[in-house]
């Protein structure tokens, strides 16, 4: 991956950023030319720029013919171009978005706000990661193609790919990884892809990893970075599941206007909108970003804390309300979601028991009641026992023994069923079998943003 000529004191980079100044490499691919753009932290550019030397070392761009490069395993805008005002910008991609990927009206939004990200993640420190969970041929990799081929400096592997290139590849590029399949085959790599992913949610968190043939040497690579990635199965990390934006496909039929194959008009409306996002990226870059620590009432605190960097890079104080109102829908899926599991049944059952019974001990055995009151199918219902395996291993209440069995007191196990109750959804109307008005919330991207002046370069 390095191909640093130490003779010369020449070394090759994608982008170069120091105290005073920002690099970022283009590829015009119709001339087969690399280049740098430049800003400097007073707003002056330069455009075209073949070398730099900083430090009595000369950087210079990728060449054209370097393999990465030629094979667009990574994309490069080709230009920094005008892109009108932010607003623009914004609606732009998420029309793109749109018009090529088959997804939730939420979730483009979301997708839309993560490629604007992605071109000032280095300013944060930590980044969210977006997935899309789906069998064979439910558009997963439309949905990679889709919004990576938007992002800042893409990087294009699949699960066929070992994970030491990778390693590697996030250290040198630094740019947005894109995984498709990410269900690798063998338990060692699947256990290096999640050392990748635990690790680059967080700047500062290197992977370590010993390499060599006879004499080891432990190397430190950093894995911090955005990351979107595609796969058939959700993972047994729960600590990792929690630092993802998801989207599942193939639930609906696919929409009639969405291009069934992408031809060369993709990735050439894709480089336009790149180019505006080079453009975005060095008028934002040495500006001040409001670390922003909103708390968003109602929603679970992992989703609040993944989405905070997003809620930061939006100047526009109506558009950071669009993003809120589609993180509380979101986040109303994900409840709905959980509320399939045996956990959230069984939440439910002993919160159903306290407000029919007005008692503040349970039975293992009157929970299994009615949380098998609902089950119709026999094989699908609980034994008080597995309640019992539930409620210590997965849920950490504690019920104790007793004559009439195993009894959990609501009052000491108060705190932590009031966080189940938050985490399933569970609302007082549902327990007491109230009906609900649906609510509908109109989305929309109809928001003012100030204008801000134009680069132009040389």
């Amino acid at each position: 991956m390095n191909i640093e000529n130490k003779d010369n004191k020449i070394s090759y980079k994608t982008s170069i950023i120091t105290a005073d100044a920002l690099y970022e490499m283009v590829f015009e691919r119709v001339l087969n030319k690399t280049y740098f753009f430049k800003i400097d932290k007073s707003g002056n550019t330069e455009s075209f720029i073949e070398e730099v030397e900083i430090d009595g070392i000369k950087y210079r761009p990728l060449p054209p013919n370097y393999n990465l490069v030629e094979k667009k395993v990574i994309l490069f805008p080709s230009l920094a171009t005008p892109y009108g005002s932010e607003e623009e910008l914004i609606k732009e991609i998420h029309t793109f978005i749109h018009k090529y990927l088959d997804i939730s009206e939420t979730f483009e939004h979301i997708a839309t706000y993560y490629v604007v990200f992605t071109w000032l993640y280095d300013r944060f420190n930590e980044v969210p990661y977006l997935r899309t969970i789906g069998d064979f041929g439910t558009g997963k990799s439309r949905f990679l193609q889709s919004i990576g081929v938007l992002c800042y400096k893409p990087i294009f592997t699949g699960g066929a790919t070992t994970p030491s290139p990778i390693f590697r590849i996030i250290d040198e590029i630094k740019g947005t990884l894109i995984i498709d399949e990410a269900d690798f085959k063998f338990s060692d790599m699947t256990s290096d892809i999640i050392k990748i992913l635990n690790c680059g949610y967080q700047k500062g968190t290197p992977v370590l990893r010993s390499e060599g043939k006879g004499t080891f040497e432990v190397k430190a690579y950093d894995a911090f970075s955005p990351k979107i990635i595609a796969t058939r199965e959700t993972f047994t990390d729960k600590a990792l599941e929690s630092r993802f934006l998801v989207e599942e496909m193939g639930i609906g039929t696919l929409r009639k206007d969405i291009p069934r194959t992408l031809d060369e008009s993709f990735y050439q409306e894709a480089e336009n909108i790149r180019n505006k996002l080079l453009m975005w990226r060095l008028k934002n870059y040495f500006k001040p970003i409001e670390h922003r620590t909103d708390i968003i009432e109602g929603i679970h605190p992992r989703l609040n804390q993944i989405v905070i960097p997003l809620f930061s890079i939006i100047k526009d104080e109506k558009t950071r309300e669009k993003l809120k109102t589609f993180i509380i829908k979101y986040n109303g899926e994900l409840v709905a979601d959980r509320g399939l599991s045996r956990e959230s049944d069984i939440a439910f059952a002993i919160f159903k028991f306290e407000y029919d019974t007005n008692k503040k001990e349970v039975t293992v055995g009157e929970i299994a009641k009615y949380v098998n009151d609902d089950i119709f199918d026999f094989e699908d219902r609980l034994t008080p026992r597995k309640i019992g395996w539930y409620l210590r291993s997965r849920m950490q209440l504690k019920p104790y023994k007793t004559r009439k069995g195993f009894v959990l007191d609501l009052e000491l196990n108060r705190q932590k069923l009031n966080f189940w109750k938050e985490r399933y959804g569970i609302t007082d109307s549902d327990i007491k079998g109230e009906k609900v008005n649906d609510v509908k919330v109109v989305n929309d991207l109809d928001t003012e943003i100030t204008l801000t002046n134009e680069i132009k370069f040389s």
